[in-house]
């Protein structure tokens, strides 16, 4: 009897064994409701580690593990997206001209110092105020011109000498200069003749009633906009003095012409002239340059060719807008101080070989031609800037140029213009070599750049210049492929440097600034 129960017993096990193997054997839904219905089942005197209850608690507890992980991830970006919207607003409040919003900016809480360090805060151009007069009315305006006691006669190459070691298919605007007419020109005397652009059936012609428009202009704030960069804009704070006394004069080539036409307003007069608010568009036709950079020098540098009768003359970029009323510039940089031309220094650096480093790192020109223009430069004797020189800087801030056209102003100009014709078109590049070339003879006002920066507002291109010249990296490539060649100006075009450039070392560059 006793061993009948005992074989039932073990009889039993199997089955009970397969009873409680099933659940593991099921799909996970059907394990989560069979531990819960063993939940239900169990004997309350179990106690809370009965087998039942851990079965029907880790499954929950693993869906609570994950739901709290992923609520401290979607927790921890709304409140990182917070911060980082708080530091936006904060930085936009500081910078913005709404009294409001920049009134609730404390520059000198810590936030604004930590992201100034961090250099998340945009740094505004450095404006300084500027002496000016303060009623245009009042200005005096000299009755003499300033008397030319060095250049007396200055006159213009208008056609080249066709010679054996010269020959051009077609007239070049800016002429075969040779490189003993180069020289040559540098050596100041009473009587001169050089090269300044506007060779016969060299382009950059003008239409006949802007040339008759002109010829009555003494007073001119000139600009220009090629290859359709920009868009005029319109001068503020213009006296009705001013208004009447200066012609404001824009000159332009066909694209962007077509383009001005097509985006802004203009007006046309009774004599055909083509107006923009306060500016006259001047069409300079058959460009002389492949470069649309090299064609914005034409009107920038040689102001004194394009409107032989002006006496005085602002230049300003095409993407400025003048703020201050051209009068009481005249009156600020040239009458004042008795200078007959003045020129903003250049933000961030002194020496050329400084400024031509950063044109290589962003990418203005082929950077074997800078580094070549460079060698012929140094080769020349140009010494990197020092204190020692006479100058405050080699490199000025061309955005802007007022001067008074004098035969001394007028050759710096012409032998300026030469240099950019014959090199690169990168100008800041050849204003201290020129004035270096002409021993000290050239007087001119270098001003503040912080003053510059009061005078205008910067404002941006429609869109980016690029030309495939820019990406070069070495001067086989120039061999390789003709069309990267500009055909009409630069390096190339003439007999080569008539010296061994291969051992000049450039002096070395320590980067200063972050420009480029």
């Amino acid at each position: 009897m006793e061993s009948d129960n005992i074989q039932r017993l073990v009889s039993l096990r199997p089955i009970r064994r397969a009873d409680r193997d099933a659940p593991y054997q099921k799909s996970k839904v059907d394990r989560v409701n069979w531990g819960f219905n063993q939940c239900l089942d169990a004997d309350p005197e179990d106690g809370l580690f009965s087998p039942g209850r851990i079965y029907a608690e880790y499954p929950l507890r693993m869906l609570w593990k994950k739901g709290f992980i992923r609520l401290l991830l979607v927790a921890g970006m709304i409140w990182m997206m917070l911060i980082l919207s708080v530091l936006l607003v904060h930085i936009w409040s500081c910078q913005s001209s709404l009294a409001f919003f920049s009134a609730i900016c404390n520059r000198e809480g810590k936030v604004f110092v930590m992201l100034d360090s961090m250099g998340f805060v945009p740094k505004p151009p450095h404006r300084c105020s500027i002496p000016v007069a303060d009623d245009p009315n009042a200005i005096v305006i000299p009755k003499e011109r300033t008397p030319d006691t060095i250049v007396k006669n200055l006159t213009y190459i208008t056609e080249d000498e066709e010679t054996a070691t010269i020959s051009q298919s077609m007239p070049l605007f800016g002429g075969n200069i040779s490189w003993s007419q180069r020289e040559q020109s540098f050596k100041l005397k009473p009587v001169m003749k050089v090269h300044c652009g506007f060779m016969r059936n060299g382009g950059g012609d003008m239409d006949p009633k802007d040339i008759e428009y002109a010829k009555k202009c003494r007073f001119v704030v000139a600009s220009g906009i090629f290859d359709g960069y920009d868009t005029p804009h319109q001068p503020s704070n213009i006296s009705t003095r001013s208004q009447k006394l200066f012609c404001f004069l824009m000159v332009v080539d066909e694209v962007s012409f077509d383009f001005i036409k097509k985006n802004v307003t203009v007006r046309v007069d009774n004599d055909g002239g083509h107006w923009v608010g306060i500016w006259r568009l001047v069409l300079l036709k058959h460009q002389p340059y492949d470069e649309p950079r090299r064609n914005g020098k034409v009107p920038k540098i040689l102001v004194h060719r394009m409107f032989p009768e002006a006496q005085y003359s602002i230049w300003i970029d095409g993407k400025m807008e003048l703020v201050v009323d051209p009068l009481l510039i005249l009156e600020r940089y040239l009458w004042r101080g008795k200078h007959t031309y003045a020129i903003a220094q250049h933000k961030h650096h002194r020496s050329i070989y400084e400024e031509a480093d950063a044109n290589k790192r962003r990418k203005r020109y082929a950077r074997p031609l800078i580094d070549l223009h460079m060698k012929i430069y140094r080769y020349e004797g140009m010494e990197p800037w020092s204190p020692l020189k006479s100058t405050l800087s080699d490199v000025p801030e061309g955005a802007v140029i007022i001067r008074e056209h004098t035969a001394m102003n007028n050759l710096f100009s012409c032998l300026w213009f030469n240099e950019v014709h014959l090199f690169t078109p990168r100008d800041q590049l050849s204003f201290g070599y020129v004035v270096y070339r002409l021993k000290d003879q050239f007087k001119f006002h270098m001003f503040p750049n912080c003053e510059y920066n009061s005078l205008f507002v910067l404002h941006p291109h429609t869109r980016e210049h690029s030309s495939k010249v820019e990406w070069v990296k070495n001067l086989s490539e120039f061999k390789q492929n003709s069309a990267l060649k500009e055909s009409k100006g630069g390096f190339g075009l003439w007999i080569p440097y008539p010296a061994d450039l291969s051992k000049i070392v450039l002096p070395t560059v320590v980067r200063t600034s972050k420009a480029g």
